[in-house]
């Protein structure tokens, strides 16, 4: 981890500090490059966030509301930039560098960088579940996977061959992403009024989407159909879970895949798994309307007391550039933002469903967006857990009043 001081450095040559969020040295090899184009105007140099998303939220947050100076670009996942973006602690975003960063960026990215219909962040990468299966297992289901699938249809194919659901059952951020890109696919939202205040936030998770999401939700864990470590299943216990015998379909990340190349070559699985896996979009909840797969990934923000706020945003730019989020996403894994990075070839050879992740970015939709994030994801966290006790005729009630009360103060979580 390298950590800086303010002001110049080098004879002159003003340093930014870039607080990154930890991955496999992509960011630091993006800083590296760029400091060099940059001929002497600034150097880049990364200080590492925590591991865990809402640890580096606290840390973020922490820093910015006591003005620390250090904050020249910072990596923030999407669903925390309404809190931060409200109280004044990021940067305005130029004009020019807003228009010069979002040319070509993928719908379901620019959603998760604004706030108020204001772009106050900028996209670098994007995250997104896709549908994985085994073909085997939708061969003998009989579903033609060029189509779109519904959840009911997978869990009656998982039903009937006695295999099992990957999904994230565990009582963290990953439980959130799936309501939420259930009630989204329904046509609804956990959040229907985002810009208002705490107490008069009003949430949707009664309305009819939010009771489907709690019946799709109940069933998978009721039935058994996400095994018995669903309680506490996350990425990558699911991913295990399907790449065993039991295996049948998934929602996860693009991790997926060179994850399970990497077994294959450490000898770890089988190369009959890797050739039995396939890819689609996230499922749909209602037959023949669009899903709304989860938004995740990595915007970037200047800090509003940042010392060279010009420079810091030249600097993202620079970061941002289509070819750097194609390295990225080779390097590293993580999807580019910018529907131009996908045109290059290199990348459908490291990723073939590629296509498929673009698509999904196009169509994703962003977790609540509010400066009251926190309370509302852990509050679901706590009444939606485990999946076999969410109930549609109780669990969408009682939580909506149990939220609603930590957001009027009345409870705490």
């Amino acid at each position: 981890m390298a950590m800086t001081g303010c002001g110049p450095a080098d004879g002159g040559v003003e340093t930014l500090t870039w607080y990154i969020n930890p991955d496999a040295g992509g960011q630091a090899a993006i800083a590296a490059k760029c400091t060099e184009e940059a001929g002497g105007a600034y150097r880049i140099e990364t200080s590492l966030l925590p591991t865990d998303a809402a640890a580096q939220r606290e840390q973020l947050a922490r820093r910015l509301a006591a003005g620390d100076d250090s904050m020249d670009i910072m990596s923030i996942d999407p669903p925390f930039i309404p809190e931060l973006a409200e109280p004044g602690f990021l940067a305005p975003v130029p004009d020019d560098v807003a228009q010069a960063t979002t040319e070509n960026t993928l719908d379901g990215a620019l959603a998760g960088a604004t706030w108020k219909d204001e772009l106050v962040t900028v996209p670098f990468w994007a995250n997104t579940q896709i549908l994985w299966y085994r073909k085997s297992v939708a061969e003998a289901a009989g579903l033609d996977m060029s189509q779109p699938v519904t959840w009911d249809q997978l869990m009656e194919a998982a039903t009937e061959q006695e295999k099992l659901l990957g999904v994230q059952g565990s009582p963290a951020e990953s439980m959130t992403v799936w309501i939420n890109a259930l009630i989204e696919s329904a046509g609804g939202q956990i959040l229907e009024n985002p810009e208002a205040p705490a107490d008069e936030l009003q949430l949707g998770l009664t309305s009819e989407a939010g009771v489907e999401a709690a019946r799709i939700i109940g069933t998978i864990g009721d039935e058994g159909l996400g095994g018995p470590g669903l309680p506490t299943s996350t990425e990558n216990t699911s991913l295990t879970l399907f790449q065993g015998n039991e295996g049948s379909f998934m929602v996860n990340y693009p991790f997926v895949w060179p994850a399970t190349l990497s077994g294959v070559e450490a000898g770890t699985l089988e190369q009959s798994v890797i050739d039995d896996i396939g890819w689609a979009l996230y499922p749909q909840v209602y037959e023949g309307e669009d899903t709304a797969p989860p938004l995740g990934g990595i915007n970037l923000g200047v800090g509003a007391n940042s010392q060279n706020p010009e420079l810091a945003y030249e600097a993202i730019e620079c970061i941002v550039q289509p070819e750097n989020q194609t390295e990225y996403f080779i390097t590293n894994g993580n999807p580019p933002s910018n529907s131009e990075a996908y045109e290059d070839p290199a990348i459908e050879e490291q990723f073939p469903m590629a296509e498929t992740i673009r698509d999904s970015l196009e169509l994703a939709a962003p977790r609540p967006q509010t400066p009251f994030y926190n309370e509302i994801s852990t509050g679901l966290q706590q009444e939606w857990s485990p999946p076999n006790e969410v109930d549609p005729d109780v669990t969408p009630e009682e939580s909506q009043e149990f939220i609603t009360a930590v957001l009027r103060g009345e409870k705490l979580l």
